[in-house]
């Protein structure tokens, strides 16, 4: 279990998140998504990188708990910078990267998404950000890549989920099958895609990053400093709480 990784002799890489019970990674797994992605993004070996997780779904962002349990802001700043370490390692890695979403995909795990190159996703997949029930901002940037404007802006508003058939409707999720056809799904899109030329392949990536109409990694920063900014006024602290106790937060501040 934990964040671990195979390269095939195809040139396939899977990087795979297990992390139970729900694939909340705490700051030391959130680093070390972001070292493995960059790390099969240097092997020249490697052609294409499928992103998964085992379990009940994709990813249900970052650990509250281990938050909750640290004194200062420790946590908070580490999340964060995990957070922003692993997304730009999705998106600045130099061979295409494909997400085999299953079940949830909330918070963070919008992040690694919205910076994937293809997301595949099982026909129980659902995407999401509950940021604002829990004090936090962040991971609109990478939304806003996946459903339009205004979709965007009320999921981040009201914390509603849209479903994979929806944001397949919208042309950010490719394809759609069984939860069990997964993983065999995101595979032969990845066999496609390594059977090319590698060197067409990085060239290929890195000229789509350069004609992105915005700089993902400086959008998501800005939106991390109203984050450091709700935490400093303590609304941040009751809602965590509140998601931690199962109970109803101090909604009046």
């Amino acid at each position: 279990m934990g964040i671990t990784s195979t390269i095939h002799a195809s040139g396939i890489a899977e990087v795979i998140m297990d992390c139970p019970p729900v694939n909340a990674l705490t700051v030391a797994q959130w680093f070390e998504v972001a070292d493995t992605v960059t790390a099969m993004g240097k092997n020249p070996a490697v052609r294409v990188v499928v992103l998964r997780a085992e379990g009940k779904g994709f990813n249900a962002g970052v650990d509250i708990k281990e938050m909750q349990n640290s004194q200062g802001f420790d946590a908070l700043i580490g999340a964060n910078k995990g957070c922003y370490a692993a997304f730009s390692a999705v998106y600045d890695c130099p061979v295409p990267v494909i997400s085999a979403v299953n079940g949830f995909c909330v918070g963070g795990g919008i992040g690694l998404v919205g910076n994937s190159d293809i997301i595949i996703a099982s026909d129980d997949a659902y995407f999401g950000l509950p940021e604002v029930d829990r004090g936090a901002l962040g991971a609109a940037t990478h939304l806003s890549r996946l459903v339009p404007q205004h979709k965007m802006r009320a999921m981040v508003y009201t914390a509603a989920t849209a479903t994979a058939h929806e944001l397949h409707h919208f042309g950010s999720v490719l394809s759609i099958v069984a939860r069990a056809d997964l993983r065999a799904e995101a595979m032969a899109v990845a066999t496609s895609i390594a059977a090319k030329s590698p060197t067409v392949m990085r060239a290929a990536k890195e000229s789509l990053n350069g004609i992105d109409l915005w700089d993902v990694k400086r959008s998501y920063r800005f939106e991390q400093g109203f984050t450091f900014e709700l935490n400093l006024s303590g609304v941040s602290d009751e809602l965590r709480e509140a998601f931690v106790e199962k109970r109803d937060a101090d909604t009046n501040k």
